[in-house]
């Protein structure tokens, strides 16, 4: 038997590698990709897609209250949109006219006269435009509106449900007889004695449930600064030249219509000084949450008031019932005018001018908007407050309208009643 060695045979081996393992996204990168996929969705959407890689022109701006324009957000998207974004800094309508306005592109001031002294200054042929009107009124709060009814001066304008009525006409000649502080033995509803001209005076306080011994006056800004303060003053004058402009009566004598000027700047100031300190913008105070603790009657422009109504009812389903406003009889019109310093400027007016959906936002926003040269498309304003719920003001039977004086006579009553240094004319 041969001696043969047993030989072992292994079965051979698959060798097999083990899968690496993949490397899991971060869990802060896949909390941002929803953020991200909804942005480039609303990019594709809107047609923003390559607007991070379009060229955005900055325009400087200086404006008045009107500015609350142009810090809507969506006519800031819709400026975006071509390729401007409007930098504002924010001052008084007459402090624009008066001030510098090196390093500006545009100017917004919110009525004429401080228009028309920014125009007098330019060494170039500007664009301009006044896109839309808003009157000058008084808000104040139901309890204190229902007083002035009891008084005499104002009246309420009715509804189309016979509900509270969320506007008053005011008779201005009537209302200056409870300003001056005066006890008029001919007028007994204005109060007697220490009580004359105060709330409690003229019956605030007649239903016991509350009292307010202060005097009744109406709460501007400064009228060294401000078109709102400046037009209310050009209201008082009016009414105390028995509505006429004044400076007109004794135009053929100059000296004697300087003198009347002046006779009427010292009538009407305390109707203006009695307020003490000015406030910077009556409509932030007024529509705050202590709006009827800070002053019971402010001046504002109508378009705040039915811009604040429409949010309310967006955001409550109803009107603000509390806060008011008084038209005032006569009535004056506030004219806002953009004014272009620069060719970037120039960009803005025309779109301002030409774009539709800029227009329309105005009127969503409470304007009376412009068109064809017209003063206010009412028609227009009037159907979007019905849309969305809010009471459609009624026009005054009284269409009497404030003409403001001569530029030159409006400065000499504004510079009197407000002590006002003089103004700074400087160079564009």
């Amino acid at each position: 038997m041969s001696d043969a060695r047993s030989v072992t045979f292994e079965e051979p081996r698959l060798t097999t590698r083990r899968p690496r393992a993949r490397r899991r996204v971060p869990r802060h990168v896949t909390a941002a990709l929803p953020v991200a996929l909804a942005g480039l969705i609303a990019l594709l959407v809107t047609g923003n897609t390559l607007r991070p890689l379009e060229h955005i022109t900055t325009i400087e701006a200086r404006m008045a209250s009107k500015s609350d324009y142009f810090r809507d957000p969506e006519v800031r998207r819709l400026l975006l949109r071509h390729g401007i974004r409007v930098d504002i800094h924010r001052l008084g309508s007459r402090g624009i006219a008066t001030q510098s306005l090196d390093g500006m592109d545009v100017v917004f001031p919110s009525g004429q006269p401080a228009a028309k002294l920014i125009l007098d200054r330019q060494n170039r042929s500007v664009r301009s435009a006044r896109p839309f009107v808003t009157p000058l009124v008084i808000g104040t709060f139901r309890d204190y509106a229902e007083t002035l009814v009891k008084a005499g001066v104002a009246t309420r304008q009715r509804t189309a449900d016979g509900g509270p009525t969320l506007y008053y006409d005011l008779d201005m000649r009537a209302f200056t007889g409870l300003l001056d502080g005066a006890d008029d033995p001919r007028d007994p509803g204005d109060g007697t004695g220490r009580e004359a001209d105060t709330w409690n005076g003229i019956g605030f306080d007649d239903d016991g449930r509350r009292s307010n011994s202060g005097r009744v006056l109406v709460r501007t800004s400064s009228v060294c600064e401000s078109n709102s303060a400046g037009t209310y003053l050009s209201i008082l004058a009016f009414v105390a030249a028995g509505n006429r402009t004044p400076g007109t009566r004794h135009s053929d004598d100059p000296a004697r219509a300087a003198a009347e000027v002046r006779r009427l700047a010292a009538r009407i100031k305390p109707l203006i000084n009695l307020q003490g300190m000015w406030a910077d913008e009556q409509a932030d105070g007024y529509f705050s949450d202590l709006g009827e603790s800070i002053a019971p009657l402010s001046t504002i422009y109508e378009h705040q008031y039915l811009a604040h109504q429409i949010a309310h009812h967006r955001r409550h389903g109803e009107q603000d019932t509390s806060r008011v406003l008084l038209y005032p009889s006569p009535y004056a019109l506030t004219e806002p005018q953009l004014i272009s310093l620069t060719d970037a400027g120039d960009r803005l007016v025309t779109l301002i001018e030409e774009d539709r959906e800029l227009r329309e936002r105005a009127i969503e926003l409470g304007f009376r908007v412009r068109f064809s040269g017209e003063d206010g498309t009412s028609e227009q304003l009037n159907a979007y407050l019905e849309e969305h719920g809010v009471q459609v003001p009624t026009p005054n039977r009284d269409e009497t309208k404030v003409y403001e004086p001569d530029l030159e006579v409006l400065q000499d009553i504004i510079e009197y009643v407000g002590s006002c240094p003089p103004p700074v004319r400087d160079e564009p």
